[in-house]
């Protein structure tokens, strides 16, 4: 397993070992102590899956400390352009933002710490996305940033009139007016 640093200390791309023959291919996902070896001392406790249609925008979503959630996420079928934004306040790399693609055949993965909101967008015709997670998801804890904020300028690789967004993911506040209490 490879952790590859991105811009943002403490955002990791995560490549598995993959190996494949004839009858297809095994790759380990998660081990705690590889993870630990390396540095990362996450402590996962929730799984989820979702599947979404192309051109769905989910995102970007955070949760509240001392609820906040560190991330592990992947795509597990189709391809997906996942984001991460630093919300740490006091960070230098406050409201920066980071994008991979994360597919089924890159089998890549993104390690998204907590004090960073998070997003993707569906490449594929359908997708099934991963996350790991390292607390538990509560409702009350729950933020969000607005997917298309000026500011941020992400694209989200699907054209405008082809974007699927939730009614509840238009009506996030835009990073300069959202209220986090995470510190650097």
């Amino acid at each position: 397993m490879e952790i590859i640093e991105t811009k943002i200390p403490g955002l990791y791309i995560v490549q598995p070992k993959v190996f494949g023959d004839h009858r297809g291919y095994f790759c380990e996902t998660y081990n705690e102590k590889t993870f630990h070896s390396l540095g990362i001392t996450n402590k996962f406790c929730q799984d989820n899956l979702s599947k979404s249609s192309y051109g769905v925008i989910r995102g970007l979503h955070f949760q509240l400390h001392p609820h906040s959630q560190a991330k592990l996420v992947s795509a597990v079928v189709g391809t997906v352009y996942d984001v991460a934004v630093d919300i740490r306040v006091g960070s230098p790399t406050y409201g920066e933002w980071v994008g991979i693609e994360l597919s089924e055949e890159n089998k890549t993965q993104f390690l998204i710490p907590q004090g960073f909101a998070h997003g993707f967008s569906v490449l594929s015709e359908t997708a099934i996305f991963s996350y790991k997670c390292d607390n538990l998801y509560t409702p009350s804890a729950e933020g969000g940033i607005l997917y298309n904020d000026p500011t941020l300028q992400i694209d989200w690789k699907v054209p405008f009139e082809k974007q699927l967004v939730s009614e509840k993911d238009t009506k996030h506040p835009t990073l300069k007016d959202v209220k986090t209490n995470f510190v650097f």
